[in-house]
């Protein structure tokens, strides 16, 4: 006989020919409705029972999952076992009683009920229905701000029982990056640990800085007379404004750079913020500055355009 059994094919062979995970599907979603802690507030009974039923889905639905419980590489706490100690174990065990189950049943409300701690026919069944095992892992979806990101914030995410997560966003996190909070996901069943949660931190755009690696674009617009005559103009960073010195005869597009005022670095230190200058006239035409213009113009006679490659 071949040592490698396959209890969820053999459980499911005296169901309905409906596909698998559909009916695992369902069978979840029908018990927790009627389980969830926020239709049963105060009910420690269903809240227990609840947390049995998805760690039991938690396994049930991820095929790799039952793979390996089913193969023995882990127990039903989702935590490595010794395969010899398994095989041995399985392999002499009463066939009858090496599934939870039998008989056929009109949706799969018992097979998680009775898989993780519900009512139990034989001692090893009975032994099975107490097992520890380890709480779901959650998953968010946190929105934070560019400057969130940067500077580092403090937020809080929500529980599906009520009751909230505190957690740290660290400084110079980028778009798209996953947050591990150790035992902060769904409680243990029967003594058993925690999940974890996760949390996806989306950063979302900002009205002034645009993030380039570690380092960070800002353009900023720049009088005429600033640019010709230069300027010392108050520029925004995520520490605060600081005073930016323009040269006199500086064209738009010059780029001018703050070192050390980018995002922070993994390893210490921060990138650079890279200025872009933006020439802006007055919204109007003003008289006075075209009169000096054409005055400077019929003496000078410069041609911005001369050694442009696109002028040939």
């Amino acid at each position: 006989m071949n040592n490698k059994t396959h209890s969820i094919p053999i459980i499911c062979s005296v169901l309905p020919k409906r596909p698998l995970r559909t009916r695992i599907k369902k069978a979840y979603r029908q018990l927790a409705k009627k389980l969830h802690p926020d239709l049963n507030p105060g009910d420690a009974a269903k809240a227990e029972q609840f947390g049995r039923v998805t760690a039991s889905y938690d396994l049930l639905s991820d095929p790799e999952k039952r793979r390996r419980f089913d193969a023995g590489e882990i127990d039903a706490n989702q935590q490595e076992r010794p395969e010899r100690q398994y095989y041995r174990t399985h392999a002499e065990a009463d066939p009858s009683a090496r599934y939870e189950f039998e008989g056929g049943y009109d949706d799969l409300g018992e097979f998680f009920s009775r898989a993780f701690g519900g009512r139990a026919s034989a001692g090893s069944r009975q032994e099975r229905g107490s097992m520890r095992m380890r709480g779901e892992d959650r998953h968010f979806h946190l929105q934070v701000s560019l400057i969130e990101a940067l500077s580092g914030a403090k937020k809080t995410v929500g529980l599906p029982e009520g009751g909230r997560i505190a957690l740290t966003i660290p400084a110079g996190i980028e778009d798209g990056k996953t947050l591990r909070l150790s035992g902060k996901g769904a409680p243990g069943v029967n003594g058993g640990p925690p999940g974890d949660a996760y949390v996806r931190v989306e950063v979302l755009p900002d009205a002034v800085f645009v993030r380039d690696g570690d380092d960070i674009l800002l353009d900023l617009p720049l009088g005429i007379d600033e640019a010709v005559l230069g300027a010392s103009v108050p520029v925004p960073t995520i520490d605060g404004r600081v005073n930016l010195k323009v040269p006199a005869s500086s064209s738009s597009g010059k780029v001018m750079r703050l070192k050390g005022k980018g995002a922070p670095k993994s390893g210490g230190g921060a990138g650079d913020m890279l200025v872009t200058l933006k020439i802006v006239l007055p919204p109007k035409p003003d008289p006075a500055l075209e009169e000096a213009l054409r005055a400077w113009q019929g003496e000078h006679g410069f041609d911005p355009r001369a050694g442009w490659k696109g002028g040939r």
